[in-house]
């Protein structure tokens, strides 16, 4: 250490340690908020695999629907298997897309685990200043 950082006062001490702790504590709420933005939009992301899933899944339904009135009252063959046919590969659609953004939703955590992990090394770091 040089001379000055030796001679300084122990309110000059506190008063830049208190300096450097609102610092850090700023820099870390901008750090958890950067965090929790990005996860933020990949949950949006998997929100509208969803939302395009459940929407094809429903064209679906008004397929199967239509299929099974075309049935009701069928003069052929023909209506109702290609509605039943086209009804369940939209259905299937479906299905995929909204298993693809419930998987992709329980892969993605809320916890901002930067930020955490950046808490730990600066308690280290303050505990092994106080020695």
């Amino acid at each position: 250490m040089d001379a000055r950082t030796d001679q300084r006062s122990l309110g000059e001490l506190f008063a830049e340690l208190s300096r450097d702790t609102s610092t850090l504590v700023r820099k870390e709420m901008e750090l958890a908020r950067a965090e929790l933005t990005i996860k933020a939009s990949r949950i949006g992301r998997h929100a509208t695999y969803i939302a395009v899933g459940a929407a094809i899944a429903y064209a679906g339904v008004l397929a199967l629907v239509g299929a099974c009135v075309v049935i009701l009252q069928a003069a052929g063959l023909t209506w109702w298997a290609s509605a039943l046919i086209v009804g369940i590969v939209v259905a299937l659609a479906g299905y995929l897309f909204v298993q693809r953004g419930m998987s992709a939703l329980q892969r993605d955590s809320l916890v901002p685990t930067e930020t955490i992990e950046t808490l730990k090394e600066n308690a280290e770091w303050v505990k092994g200043q106080r020695t």
